[in-house]
């Protein structure tokens, strides 16, 4: 495949060794053969998996404390980024919990983290009944793709207010979303560039409190 020739230059920056890139192979190849029958990821992206996928999600590794042990991803989906992020952690001892309520993806995620070895915990369930036993715990938290920034801090806040990180990649909307955020919130929150998009950004959050 001509796009898995490219991977050593493109995983580059990341310093990823070679047993990481092979299980970062197998979850690509793992997905590949269950989307044609589960549909997990849109379908335009498939030919990008790397890109708009993998990288994405492990450049979070970048943003996320070195000492993080405990990582808990939200609406994990297919594993991004929270599989990818299991795997790569793998060196460093990382632990991800993923929530997902959707029993095809769980089962995705489940049969992957076997073939890779990932310290991966599979949650199926909502969100709301799993953040209440991280509080406290979790290094990181994350959510890719599943909702505002403000309707993030809403369900991240215990988290956060404890001393938990967030990441959160957004695209194009950054400034507003941090406007509606800021709205009923005060937090600190730097804006990072994405590897993947230059179009893109990821909120690194912290020190989260209520203006209500």
């Amino acid at each position: 495949m001509a796009e898995l020739q490219n991977m050593p230059e493109l995983l580059a920056p990341f310093d990823v060794s070679r047993e990481t890139f092979e299980k970062l192979s197998l979850l690509e190849s793992e997905l590949r053969r269950w989307q044609a029958i589960k549909n997990l990821v849109g379908p335009g992206t498939l030919d990008l998996i790397w890109e708009r996928h993998i990288i994405d999600s492990l450049q979070l590794l970048a943003y996320a404390p070195d000492t993080a042990k405990l990582w808990l991803d939200l609406g994990s989906g297919a594993g991004f980024p929270g599989l990818v992020l299991a795997i790569a952690g793998q060196e460093r001892g990382l632990e991800v919990h993923l929530v997902e309520s959707n029993s095809r993806k769980c089962a995705f995620l489940r049969h992957v983290a076997r073939l890779t070895g990932a310290k991966a915990v599979i949650h199926a369930a909502r969100l709301e009944s799993v953040v209440p036993d991280f509080v406290g715990r979790a290094d990181v938290v994350s959510a890719r793709a599943l909702a505002s920034l403000a309707t993030l801090l809403d369900w991240t806040a215990p988290l956060l207010k404890a001393g938990t990180i967030g990441l959160f990649p957004k695209g194009r909307e950054v400034d507003a979303e941090l406007t509606e955020a800021r709205e009923s919130w005060k937090f600190a929150a730097e804006v990072l560039p994405s590897r993947t998009d230059s179009e893109a950004r990821i909120f690194r959050i912290s020190s989260i409190e209520s203006l209500s």
